[in-house]
């Protein structure tokens, strides 16, 4: 697996690591302008790494225009009050994750779960609190580099989102799925409903796209939707 700052997915995407080579992930999309979009910005350490995924592209901060948040998790959000204030760029969330981004505080674990409250306490789920500028809801189509569909996965966060970027035919899948010794279910303890997530996942089966790529785990190039609907079958 590549070593570079930011790995090459299709036109204009790319995966830039920002913890292990690919344990987490953000992605820059970048318009025919020029403007960059980020998608996730990982933990509060993130952000160095962030810029040098974007100058490896050719790119600085001052491009970036928008960020763009699954969920308001710390590992996918701790980064992104340091970045909006470096690149000016507004944040945009799911409505239903939204206050949680806010308050720079997780949404609840789920009850059910065994040893998740006792988790969620030790580890806090706390991260630099970040203005959420616009609201996102199921279906919205954001004007990103020819149109950034959100698709609403709620379960591992109340507003948990995938993002399906149409005309390169890529899925972020966000932690929805995880790509970790292969496709899985994102961990437990960190879901509010992690039942909900099982649910709501299937929804990535009957997207259309050719590459899946993940916040947590490398990218799938080949059969990308028949090795995801491959196992959400093997799970029901």
């Amino acid at each position: 697996m590549s070593r570079s700052p930011a790995v090459a997915l299709a036109p204009g995407v790319w995966r830039i690591p920002t913890a292990g080579r690919a344990l987490v992930n953000s992605y820059a999309l970048v318009d025919d302008d020029g403007s960059v979009t980020l998608v996730d910005c990982g933990l509060k350490r993130a952000p160095a790494r962030i810029v040098r995924g974007l100058a490896a592209i050719g790119k600085t901060p001052a491009d970036v225009i928008r960020i763009v948040l699954t969920h308001a998790h710390p590992d996918h959000a701790g980064g992104a009050a340091e970045l909006s204030r470096r690149t000016g760029a507004p944040v945009v969330a799911h409505s239903a994750d939204a206050e949680y981004a806010r308050a720079g505080q997780a949404p609840p674990r789920d009850p059910t779960v065994s040893g998740a409250r006792l988790f969620a306490r030790l580890d806090g789920g706390r991260f630099p609190a970040v203005d959420v500028a616009q609201p996102l809801s199921d279906g919205d189509v954001l004007p990103v580099a020819g149109g950034l569909r959100v698709v609403h996965t709620p379960g591992h966060s109340p507003g948990h989102v995938s993002l399906l970027h149409e005309p390169t035919r890529l899925l972020i899948t966000g932690d929805a799925l995880f790509n970790v010794a292969g496709i899985r279910w994102s961990v437990k303890l960190l879901c509010t409903d992690f039942r909900m997530t099982q649910r709501t996942a299937h929804v990535l089966g009957e997207l259309d796209y050719d590459i899946a790529a993940f916040t947590h785990g490398p990218e799938i190039t080949e059969n990308a939707r028949e090795q995801v609907r491959g196992f959400l079958r093997r799970q029901r």
